[in-house]
């Protein structure tokens, strides 16, 4: 789209903080009420309609597309959309190892192992974990206590929460973030080792390069929303 808009503003409402571009609100593209629960999200959102260059690609607001979603896909059905993230408990991707070659092994250890050791103290859980892709039974318990942890979160937490699990195939790593349990750029490591270690032992795909690095924008502007909250 065309930008139309001068100035662009974070503003108190009734019930949050919204965004207002020339005095007038902003709404989702659904035409619902664009409320935020902070005035650091809000401010955020209205710094990227403020940058804004004259034709506009929504998908570069990143902070008002996550808003957005929370109002509009997981609001209506919190517990639905909670449950469907809470099944990626079932089939962690760090249960799911290499089997060779040892130094890959030793990397996939070194980056999933304490994020695995954290999740078993802080849900008092357990992880079967397995050589290969063939899917593994987790323990008694522990889909039920992750995804009681994932039900608790509210809407916009939720909105965030789901590129985290999508583009990671974490929960174990979504929510140590969403906890700030470990550093964002350390869990980002730890879920893309994989993709890394092809990279650096095929060689620079300029493809493989542009999707992993798209995926990283995208995490950390999660990851990002999640601290405006």
């Amino acid at each position: 789209m065309r930008r139309f808009w001068k100035q662009a503003g974070a503003v108190v409402c009734q019930n949050g903080w919204g965004v207002e571009l020339d005095g007038k609100p902003l709404r989702t593209p659904g035409k619902l009420e664009l409320v935020v629960p902070s005035e650091a999200l809000a401010r955020a959102m209205a710094a990227e309609w403020s940058e804004a260059p004259e034709t506009v690609d929504p998908r570069a607001m990143t902070m008002t597309g996550l808003a957005n979603a929370a109002i509009e896909r997981v609001a209506p059905d919190v517990s639905g959309f909670a449950a469907g993230l809470a099944r990626y408990g079932e089939a962690d991707l760090f249960c799911y190892r290499a089997g060779e070659p040892a130094k890959l092994v030793e990397r996939e250890a070194a980056a999933w192992d304490p994020l695995l050791a954290w999740a078993r103290r802080r849900f008092s859980v357990d992880f079967a974990i397995t050589s290969g892709i063939n899917h593994v039974p987790q323990p008694a318990g522990t889909a039920e206590r992750l995804g009681h942890a994932v039900a608790a979160l509210g809407a916009f937490r939720l909105a965030a929460l789901s590129p985290l699990v999508t583009i990671g195939g974490s929960l174990v790593a979504a929510l140590a973030v969403d906890e700030e349990a470990f550093d964002v750029a350390a869990a980002w490591d730890a879920v893309s080792v994989d993709e890394r270690w092809q990279i650096e032992t095929w060689g620079d795909d300029a493809e493989a390069v542009a999707a992993l690095e798209g995926r990283k924008r995208d995490w950390m502007a999660a990851a990002r929303f999640l601290t405006l909250l």
